[in-house]
This record gives structure tokens, C-alpha cells and sequence, in this order.
């Protein structure tokens, strides 16, 4: 996997040189945003380039990042987690549609745990995150994990320092579990947290409950494996506790109606049944409505075509789900409302 991780971002690095080299053109696409998809991203660009000769320099800068270059005009598409509602996206001149599916699991870095092994409820995980659950001996988490031995350290919160749509998503689930979560900290892609240190992009919140001894957490599940960090189990809406894994995320995502979500806007979070991952979450693409570069809004719209399409097995390999045929054909038919200054359609196919 760490191959992997090298391998991906010498692509990023390879089409990052391509598009500063001089004007850009077709064939040297950018975006920038969300930390969550970008190993899935990256893997879709590699496989790309290969069949088509179509670079991808895609910026892993956080979701509200994201949605400040595609504002700004100065990349080809954004990426958020955290989708703009319907209102949003009129008044910015943009529309989004979701590229992938994926799961959030709260990580942790205490001596002899394997992932998998500790287990808590959404209402002990806000509490964690809330600073009033601060040692790991907690009657909280011990009449959860009956047997297991915790130790009596303090527990050192990380959360994220950027705006980032990953904290949109987990701030909404704990807002879900949790009154007073809901009350004194909200919902957002950047929150007043109680307590804890930030670590910038999913990499660094990874990096630093690595680094950091009675840590915990929260990550899209792929930096877990990619890192080795322990994972966590969340009591999903059913009362059951699953493992986060391309199936449970699937159970969430089959949920979704996106049918009656206008502008795609859906949060998948706290989904029902029971083999749901109660954190999934999906990652949105961000463009202009109304393209000054059609033909590149057009690469970029050929690049998903094509990722849909041909992309599923290398996102299942990464746990991340791939969109089902319906969806994919919703989000064409989507597609049809970009026009360029000329008023015509940029998507042909």
C-alpha cells in the first residue's frame, strides 16, 4: 500500500510538472479540494493517463479549499465532501454531482488494541470529541468493551485544522448521536472544537494519531489501512456494530435516493439497516454552469465517463464504492445543463 501512496502522488507530481510547463491544454486537467477521495482519484488518474494520455494534477487540499479554487476559476473542477445545497450552487453559478462513496472511521493509537477490537456508541464518541470523556479507563467506553483492557492515559483528541468536508460529515453524525453536540458545536466543514489538536488533510489527522501514543481520530477509511492505524467500531443506527468495509459502506449507500435530491444534495450519514456504516459519506464534484473553457470542462467530464465506468474495481480495491449504473445516469443526464458562452451543451455523449 505504501507503494501505492508513492506511485500516486509521482502521477500528481508528473501532471503537476505538465500543466505548469506551459499553457495548458486538453490533455492537462486540475482540481483541487477534498482529502477523502484522493487516493481513489489518484488511482482513477494513473490508469488514465495510460489509456488515453490525459493527465490529472488533482490538489488534495481540503474540501472548503476545493470549493474556493472552483469559485476562483483557477482549476478545472473542485471536490467536496460536504455537498452546496441547491441555493448554494445558484448563487455561486455551479453545479456538483457525487463521484464516489466512502466511509469515515474514528482511529486510535492505544498500546495493544487491534483494529476492530474497541467499540463505541455515537454518544461516547461525541463526548470523546466534546472533552468530557478524557481517560480511556472512561466508565463510558468500559461498559462498552467489557474485558478489554484499557489503559488509564488521557485521551488526546486530532481532529482537522482546514476546512474540510470529511469534519462536515463526522460533525454531522455526532450532531445526529449527540443534543448537546448539535447545541454547542454544529455542523460545518470547519468547527469551534472543544478540544484537541488539528492536523491538516486526511494525511495529516493520519500522520498524527500515528505519531501520537492515546490518540484518537478521523479519517476516510483508506488512510486507515494505508497508515495501519486501528480502527474503531460505531454502533450503527440499528443497534448493530459492523466492520467499515466496502460492504458496509455499500449498505449506507443503497440507502440513498438521489433521485429525489435536488442538486444532488444528500448526506449519507446514519443510515438505516443493519450492516450500515453509520459514518458513510460521499464526495461531490464542483463546476461552472455556465464554462469560459468548454473543452476542458469536457475532458474533465470525459475523465468520470470514463472512471464510472471503468473505475469500480480499483475503487472496491481501495474500499471506496463505486456509483451504481442509476446514478451514473442521472448524473449524465446531468451533465446536459453545462453549457459553454456559446450557450451549447459542453457534454455530447
Amino acid at each position: 500500500m505504501q507503494n501505492f501512496i508513492k506511485k500516486a502522488f509521482q502521477v500528481a507530481l508528473v501532471a503537476g510538472a505538465l500543466a505548469t510547463a506551459g499553457t495548458a491544454s486538453a490533455a492537462e486537467l486540475s482540481g483541487a479540494g477534498a482529502s477523502f477521495p484522493y487516493p481513489i482519484y489518484a488511482k482513477w488518474a494513473e490508469a488514465y493517463k495510460a489509456k488515453t494520455g490525459t493527465a490529472l494534477n488533482y490538489q488534495s487540499i481540503g474540501s472548503g479549499g476545493g470549493i474556493k479554487q472552483i469559485k476562483a476559476k483557477t482549476v478545472d473542477f473542485g471536490a467536496s465532501d460536504a455537498p452546496l445545497k441547491p441555493e448554494e450552487l445558484k448563487e455561486a453559478g455551479l453545479v456538483q454531482f457525487p463521484a464516489i462513496v466512502g466511509g469515515i472511521v474514528p482511529v486510535v493509537n492505544v498500546a495493544g488494541l487491534k483494529p476492530g477490537e474497541l467499540k463505541l456508541t455515537g454518544a461516547v464518541l461525541a463526548d470523546i470529541f466534546l472533552g468530557k470523556v478524557t481517560t480511556w479507563n472512561d466508565v463510558q467506553i468500559t461498559t462498552l468493551n467489557p474485558g478489554l483492557e484499557l489503559p488509564s492515559g488521557a485521551i488526546s483528541v486530532v481532529r482537522r485544522s482546514d476546512g474540510s468536508g470529511t469534519t462536515f460529515n463526522f460533525t454531522d453524525y455526532l450532531a445526529k448521536q449527540s443534543p448537546k453536540w448539535k447545541s454547542d458545536v454544529g455542523v460545518n466543514t470547519a468547527v469551534e472544537w472543544p478540544v484537541g489538536v488539528g492536523g491538516k488533510g486526511n494525511e495529516g489527522v493520519a500522520a498524527m494519531v500515528g505519531q501520537t501514543q492515546g490518540s484518537i481520530g478521523y479519517v476516510e477509511y483508506a488512510y486507515a489501512k494505508q497508515n495501519k492505524l486501528t480502527h474503531v467500531l460505531v454502533q450503527n443506527h440499528a443497534g448493530k456494530y459492523v466492520e467499515p468495509n466496502n460492504a458496509s459502506f455499500q449498505a449506507a449507500a443503497a440507502t440513498a435516493d438521489w433521485s429525489k435530491a435536488p442538486g444532488f444534495y444528500l448526506i449519507l450519514t446514519d443510515a438505516p439497516g443493519e450492516k450500515a456504516w453509520p459514518i458513510a459519506a460521499s464526495s461531490f464534484i464542483l463546476l461552472h454552469a455556465k464554462s469560459d473553457k468548454p473543452a476542458q470542462t469536457a475532458e474533465v467530464l470525459k475523465f468520470f465517463d470514463w472512471s464510472f465506468k471503468n473505475g469500480a474495481k480499483l475503487a472496491e480495491e481501495l474500499d471506496y464504492v463505486a456509483l451504481p449504473d442509476n446514478l451514473v445516469k442521472l448524473i449524465a443526464d446531468s451533465w446536459k445543463q453545462i453549457q459553454g458562452s456559446d450557450n451549447q451543451p459542453v457534454w455530447k455523449s
